[in-house]
């Protein structure tokens, strides 16, 4: 179709004429209500971003001569994160002749992800870089089920 006689159809419809596909031979066109076309997008965006989640990593650091009742607290700490649905990245960091025994910092390491095994589950391994120990723990999808239950009961 000639793009004169688009055009009119256009007006006589009180439509836009919209190029969808300029690549195409010939190219390809729509007639649409435009303004209409972008608020109905716009809605779908703010829509998709009010429904994605972002996942933070909160840190949370050890010592490998740590003692029970600061361990206890650093464990409730990790435990708030994972309800509350961020991923934490427990850190060990040695010094001075801590550095050659990194079985402590493994077995602390172990230790702590056991004791969250309900809330969480470990995504990356611990591993030994530097001076530091790290392992990342994600929360269980259950868990963030449950809460999601949890928060549109209380709303």
């Amino acid at each position: 179709m000639r793009i004169e006689d688009a055009l009119r159809l256009a007006q006589e419809a009180e439509l836009d004429l919209v190029e969808v596909a300029a690549q195409a031979r010939p190219p390809v066109c729509k007639l649409m209500d435009y303004g209409k076309f972008k608020y109905e997008s716009a809605q779908k965006a703010r829509e998709s971003r009010r429904n994605q989640q972002l996942t933070t990593i909160k840190e949370q650091k050890l010592r490998p001569k740590i003692d029970n009742h600061d361990y206890e607290t650093k464990k409730r700490n990790v435990v708030r994160f994972l309800e509350s649905g961020n991923k934490v990245k427990v850190t060990i960091m040695f010094r001075g002749r801590e550095q050659s025994r990194p079985e402590l910092g493994y077995r602390l390491l172990q230790r702590l992800a056991e004791d969250v095994a309900e809330l969480g589950t470990v995504e990356a391994a611990p591993k030994q870089d530097g001076r530091n120990m790290t392992m990342v723990i994600a929360p269980n999808k259950k868990a963030a089920r449950h809460r999601a239950a949890e928060s549109s009961q209380r709303n």
